[in-house]
């Protein structure tokens, strides 16, 4: 079937970039803007495990993960768009994937279940938009 010139694959990867594209760039823009406030928080949640004295470190490069994600989704989706070549949504997506193990990774050694336990939407979905490029 196709819709406006795309495979029902292709929509459902526009809307994935799109969504996700949104999700990161808030997080990472938020990181960003509020750097302080980000960082006063981190450091308390994990206060009480081995990566207390390397935060501000992780902070960056997480921020980091988040931006460049959320810009190759972005970029992604609008390449696809106008080029029918969706391949830099897949590495947006590959970052976005990157930057939530290692969030669950901290998550999960700061013994914050719930917040861990919410990430795993977007994993999932992450990894179901991954399964629709064909190599």
């Amino acid at each position: 079937m196709i819709l406006f010139g795309f495979t029902v694959i292709e929509l459902v990867q526009i809307l994935i970039g799109v969504f996700l594209g949104i999700c990161f760039i808030q997080s990472g823009l938020d990181k960003v803007t509020d750097w302080k406030g980000n960082l006063s928080f981190l450091t308390e949640h994990f206060s009480q495990t081995f990566f207390k004295n390397t935060v501000p470190l992780l902070l960056i490069v997480i921020t980091i993960l988040e931006v460049a994600g959320s810009l190759l989704c972005f970029i992604g989706v609008a390449y696809g768009i106008i080029y029918h070549d969706f391949n830099f949504l897949f590495y947006g997506l590959l970052l976005c994937g990157i930057n939530l193990v290692a969030l669950i990774f901290g998550q999960r050694f700061a013994k914050d279940y719930e917040g861990a336990a919410v990430l795993v939407g977007y994993f999932i979905l992450i990894m179901v938009g991954m399964l629709t490029f064909h190599f």
